[in-house]
């Protein structure tokens, strides 16, 4: 009889926008209107450059492409934008809240690690079910953001984890860099950018399908 609760991972450490929930839409949309209101022009393109990063470090590349505003008020007023779009709708990606709910039904804690504010992330958490996480980490809570391992360490130590027990879920280049870097059994699931296969990187299509038993074998080939 397999012992699944060996096997287990410790926790689920998840990436949200573009991996928990496909908001990265959301944030060019905001991007967009932002430099349209001042004059300038902005692609779905350059949008995607941003994929993972800090906020702040996007907000600086929007000034560089000519917007003039403190880069403050740049990361406050997208924030505000996403914020909004998130309370009409909150477009979960495929197999998200199914992989959720098994993890609570099976006891395995998911801590959300993210470059998005706390203001934000905590209205995506508010829209999940009831107790879905157990721990937050936000990207203006973090000395140095994706794709340095800090996130993915500090998502480990909130509940006192070692990150090699754990898995992380990402969809973009930083953020699964940061995840391999902590040292996680990091699982990259591209979305809006390609993920460059490697030896011993886990990359999946899609989280629609996958469950806890696809982690347990994932956790043992890692401790075998």
């Amino acid at each position: 009889m397999t012992n699944h609760a060996s096997a287990d991972p410790a926790a689920v450490l998840w990436d949200m926008d573009g991996t928990l929930v496909d908001t990265e839409p959301y944030w060019i949309r905001a991007e967009t209107e932002l430099m349209n209101a001042h004059g300038l022009p902005w692609s779905e393109e350059q949008g995607l450059e941003f994929v993972g990063n800090e906020l702040i470090v996007s907000a600086r590349m929007m000034r560089e492409a000519g917007l003039d505003l403190p880069a403050e008020e740049i990361v406050e007023t997208l924030m505000g934008n996403v914020i909004a779009q998130i309370r009409e709708s909150v477009p979960f990606r495929p197999g998200a809240l199914e992989l959720l709910a098994e993890l609570k039904a099976e006891g395995i804690p998911s801590v959300m690690v993210t470059m998005s504010y706390r203001p934000l992330a905590e209205a995506v958490i508010a829209s999940c079910p009831m107790d879905s996480f157990a721990g937050l980490v936000s990207g203006d809570e973090v000395s140095a953001g994706k794709p340095d391992p800090e996130p993915y360490l500090r998502g480990a130590a909130l509940l006192d984890l070692d990150p090699a027990e754990c898995v992380a879920l990402e969809d973009s280049k930083p953020g699964l860099a940061s995840a391999e870097a902590a040292g996680t059994i990091a699982i990259g699931i591209p979305h809006f950018v390609d993920l460059e296969p490697r030896p011993g990187r886990i990359l999946w299509d899609t989280l629609d399908g996958r469950g806890v038993a696809d982690l347990r074998h994932l956790r043992a080939q890692q401790s075998a």
